[in-house]
Order: structure tokens, then C-alpha cells, then sequence
């Protein structure tokens, strides 16, 4: 509304300076003195309409440059919502190639064995994967007493299986008891599972023999006398291994390697390892 009363404004006042410049134009003596009275208001009226010219112009211009430039900026908004997105999907696609990618690593590493890869659908309430369902089951090949593996070794067992999906329990559930060994010496040991302990990222070694040869650091597996789990798979680290109050056996803690906070793919092994009546000579739980 304010530029439309200028605009006006201009016009009249052009009007009015255009009809006191003829008049000025005018050589007669007679009108000397108007000609002379007129140049004392013309030019200080031209200076002002030229002023108000100018101001509106810059007025007229720095409203198209702003009309310019929040084109501009909704324009960059918008393309900088497409970078955003495209760049989510990148990290989104790198993410799942770099869980392939280990999964692929894990499949090498453990080739004595079939496997079929399987993703994660549900799991219990709480932080971790103590109980989860993948899409795979019976039709698949799937059958109770399959070893998982994910992230580096060993994650559970599956328990329960239907024809399109299968239920495991992985190794930090309370109730999960493994037959495992030192890689380096031979001693045998049980990985007990204890979700408490877990808050602190540990599980427990019970039942080393008191002249075990266990030490920090020692890479832990599935022992060749499991009932339950095929043996040679990389279970965690040995840490902190005492000798008990009793002085009969020692145990210690294992830093497990797969990462029970972020599951979402694993590796299923397909068939299963039976050996009779083992369990109760090395203290594994049933179905662990």
C-alpha cells in the first residue's frame, strides 16, 4: 500500500515539474520573473522527485531481490532435503553392506559348515537378544538344536521352529549353560549365561580344572564334547580367571564377540551335533 501511494505520489509530482519546465522554457521578458521564481521551486522539487525516484526503484528493486533470493533459498531448502535423504539411504545401504560383509566373513571362516543367512523378526522385552525369532524355519531346513552364529562366532541355539520361522537363545540368557575350551590350552570350561552379569558386558567361566593354563585374552570355543554345539566356534575372550575359594577349580569372565545390542542378521548352521548323554558330563543345560 505504501509503494502504491508513492507511485502516485511520483506521477503527480513529474506532472507538476513537467508543467513548470514549460514555463520556463518560455523567453519572453514578461516571464522572466516567473521563470525565475519557478527555478527556485523547480530545483529543489526536482531534487526531492528525484530522491523519491530513486528510493522507490531501490524500493522496487530490493523487493525482487528478496522475492530472488527466498526462491533461492526454498529451492536450496529442498535440495538440501534431497541431500539429506540420499545420504541417510548411502549410510542406511553402508550399514547393511558392512553387516554382509561380516556375515560373509563369518561364512568363510566357518566353511566345514552349511549355513543359511536369516534376519531377525522379533525378541523378548529388554536391551538384548537373550530370545529372538528369525524368518526362518522348517521349510527353510531349520530344525531345533541348529547352532547361530553372528558377528564373529557364537550367538545361541534355536529351540523352537516352525515352517517359516524358528525361536533361538542366545548365549547370555540365564538358563544357557556351553560346553566350551581354551583355544590355546585345551582346558575346558562352561560359559554361563547371566543377564545381570551382562550389564557389564561379561559373562562367566566356571569349571576350570585348578591347574588350568587359562589366561587374559585367551580366545574361548565350543568344545569338541558339547552335546549340543558343534565345536571350534569362537565363543569370546577369557578375562580375569582366579582360582575359587575352594581352591579346587578356577573361573573367570568371557567378553563375548557378538554384540547383543544390535542384531539384526545372523547365520543359521544347518544340522545338528548328537552325542548321547554328554550334557550331564559337562554340565550343559538341556537345549544350550
Amino acid at each position: 500500500m505504501k509503494t502504491k501511494r508513492s507511485k502516485y505520489l511520483l506521477i503527480g509530482l513529474t506532472i507538476f515539474c513537467f508543467v513548470l519546465i514549460i514555463v520556463t522554457s518560455f523567453k519572453d521578458g514578461i516571464l522572466e520573473p516567473l521563470r525565475t521564481g519557478v527555478g527556485y521551486v523547480l530545483v529543489p522539487l526536482q531534487t526531492g522527485v528525484n530522491a523519491l525516484g530513486n528510493g522507490i526503484y531501490t524500493e522496487y528493486r530490493d523487493y525482487t531481490h528478496l522475492k530472488t533470493a527466498l526462491a533461492e533459498n526454498e529451492r536450496l531448502k529442498e535440495e538440501v532435503a534431497g541431500l539429506i535423504e540420499e545420504n541417510n539411504r548411502l549410510q542406511s545401504g553402508q550399514f547393511e553392506l558392512n553387516r554382509l560383509r561380516e556375515l560373509y566373513q563369518l561364512d568363510q571362516t566357518y566353511m566345514q559348515y552349511d549355513k543359511i543367512g536369516a534376519r531377525i523378526i522379533a525378541k523378548d522385552s529388554g536391551d538384548w537378544f537373550q530370545v529372538f525369532r528369525v524368518n526362518k524355519g522348517s521349510a527353510d531346513g531349520v530344525e531345533v538344536d541348529n547352532n547361530v552364529i553372528a558377528g564373529g562366532g557364537l550367538v545361541g541355539i534355536v529351540t523352537d521352529v516352525g515352517a517359516n520361522y524358528a525361536t533361538v537363545r542366545s548365549i547370555i540368557d540365564d538358563s544357557s549353560r556351553v560346553s566350551a575350551m581354551a583355544m590355546q590350552s585345551g582346558d575346558r570350561c562352561i560359559v554361563a549365561g547371566d543377564l545381570t552379569l551382562f550389564e557389564e558386558g561379561r559373562l562367566r567361566i566356571t569349571n576350570i580344572t585348578k591347574n588350568g593354563d587359562v589366561k587374559e585374552g585367551d580366545q574361548i570355543i565350543t568344545s569338541n564334547i558339547s552335546s549340543k554345539f558343534l565345536p571350534g566356534i569362537l565363543i569370546g575372550y577369557a578375562a580375569d580367571v582366579t582360582m575359587d575359594p575352594e581352591r579346587l577349580t578356577k573361573s573367570g569372565y568371557l567378553i563375548p564377540v557378538a554384540d547383543f545390542d544390535n542384531l539384526q542378521e545372523v547365520l543359521i548352521i544347518i544340522g545338528t551335533k548328537s552325542t548321547g548323554d554328554e550334557a550331564a558330563k559337562t554340565g550343559e543345560g538341556a537345549g544350550s
